[in-house]
């Protein structure tokens, strides 16, 4: 006997609905589809059973569909389009989930805008794929058993983390495996650029929903012997001798238009401390390097083209903290941006103090090349807290900017020769063992234009930064796990 599968979509209008639910039932594995619907109001229509939900999200909402599921396997549909299946893709979901022992299966599909069809891949999950938004795809396939323990385990009533509750726990009991074939088409509901969505997570309009995210990744990550409470290793600041209190290491290549903004925005701060700049200008061919020599008559700034050719930003990075004449403190400055006024470097070097921190972040705005504020405007990452930041860290993108460290621990733990996620694995790194100390006040200009590193990326590019970043997340949730480990005593 072949398996059934129960189909869940959500509802708004019958004409929504309409030719998905026609798609599914013309496949012989579909015994039932429920329409969820948000609208108090709404009926049942064109042959399906209909649950009114608070959010599509929510634990309710999944708790009512463990309780309705009455087949072998659960087909969520999360759009609110026209889902195509491919081919016998159904028959191939319920194959492989059977095959593999998931508890889920996601597969590559295609979007159709506009009559033009385009493929989008998605990622392999792995164990540091914590992030609340990590891309599935709008076609999650359960294992029915495996979906009904893990709502029945639920220990909180989210509104917005049902979901992601819901995945987290999947997680431990089978495996969440990625059919890396094209088995559906769905109409793109988002048309924003990469560039926008990537500060989603820290938009103050979505707070709430963090906080709720937050509260159920800090109980995954007790679950999974990851959790980290908040007792921090001392740090006395006498490690070595610096003739400067902080050195400003600004990585660059090829940035003609921003690289002199950047350099009077170090070289006006006012401190009580001696302080230089460090610029690692990696191999630039279109004028950066004669900018950068315009400052040649400041004895602050140290030019440093290094004799390597294969450095990304982390290996410039390592080049400036090694330096000899790189102080106590380094702190970071990117070729586009600008610090926001004369006292930012006082204000992250007083941080270090004042919480006894491996390293600090500060508060940035968005703007545009012109300084003209751009949405969400201030990013301050009170997601970061002194009580569980370390372990929310392990499920947002980032930390923040300007970010700065203690010299003597960034040349012990280095950083990774890469261009994208190298800030964010320090910070997980600095975060294991030490307090991130933090400035709210906006200390920091982060310029959007056309030739940042994450302006409009494809989706390849963006697959392979979030992989990376769910990688070292991988390797910090073993780390800390052996460190739980050593600390009671198993090891």
């Amino acid at each position: 006997m072949e398996a059934t599968i129960h189909c869940f979509l959500p509802f708004t209008s019958p004409e929504q609905v309409h030719d998905s639910v026609e798609n599914l039932r013309q496949n012989p594995l579909v015994s039932k589809v429920t329409l969820l619907s948000t609208d108090p109001a709404s009926e049942a229509c064109l042959g399906c059973d209909l649950i009114h939900i608070d959010n599509l999200n929510s634990s309710a909402t999944m708790r009512a569909m463990a309780e309705a599921a009455d087949a072998d396997y659960i087909l969520l549909y999360s759009g609110h389009n026209t889902l195509v299946p491919g081919f016998l893709a159904l028959h191939r979901f319920a194959r492989i989930t059977a095959d593999a022992g998931a508890a889920m299966t996601y597969a590559d599909h295609y979007t159709v805008v506009d009559g033009t069809r385009s493929k989008a891949p998605v990622i392999d999950y792995q164990e540091g794929s914590l992030r609340d938004d990590f891309n599935f795809g709008s076609v999650l396939f359960f294992d029915t058993a495996a979906f009904k323990r893990a709502a029945a385990d639920f220990e909180a009533d989210y509104k917005a983390a049902g979901l992601y509750d819901l995945r987290l726990r999947l997680s431990r009991i089978a495996p969440l495996v990625h059919i890396n074939e094209y088995l559906y088409s769905d109409v793109t509901v988002d048309s924003r650029a990469s560039s926008e969505k990537i500060f989603d997570y820290v938009d103050p309009r979505n707070r709430a929903a963090q906080i709720e995210m937050e509260q159920a990744c800090t109980a995954y990550l007790k679950a999974i012997g990851a959790y980290l409470e908040p007792v921090f290793e001392p740090i006395v600041f006498d490690k070595d001798d610096f003739t400067n209190e902080a050195s400003v290491i600004i990585p660059v290549r090829n940035r003609v238009r921003t690289i002199r903004d950047a350099i009077r925005s170090v070289l006006s701060q006012k401190t009580d401390f001696p302080f230089n700049l460090i610029v690692i200008d990696n191999h630039s061919t279109d004028g950066t390097t004669e900018a950068i020599d315009e400052f040649a008559s400041d004895p602050r700034v140290i030019h440093i083209i290094p004799e390597r050719d294969d450095l990304g930003i982390g290996g410039c990075w390592n080049v400036g903290a090694m330096h000899p004449e790189a102080g106590k403190f380094c702190v970071q400055l990117d070729s586009d941006d600008i610090y926001a006024d004369e006292n930012t470097l006082a204000k992250m070097v007083k941080a270090f103090y004042d919480s006894n921190a491996g390293m600090v972040v500060g508060t940035y705005k968005l703007t545009d090349i012109d300084l003209n504020t751009i949405p969400p405007g201030v990013i301050d990452h009170k997601e970061w807290t002194p009580e569980n930041g370390r372990n929310n860290a392990l499920r947002i993108n980032g930390l923040g900017a300007p970010r700065a460290f203690y010299t003597p621990m960034l040349r012990d733990i280095q950083v990774p020769n890469t261009s994208y996620g190298e800030d964010y694995a320090l910070g997980l790194a600095f975060s294991r063992h030490h307090q991130i100390g933090r400035v709210y006040d906006v200390v920091y200009f982060c310029r959007r234009w056309e030739d940042n590193s994450d302006a409009a990326l494809d989706i390849e590019r963006m697959n392979a930064n979030n992989l990376y970043k769910d990688r070292i997340r991988t390797w910090e949730v073993k780390a800390r796990q052996e460190l739980n480990r050593a600390r009671k005593g198993e090891l």
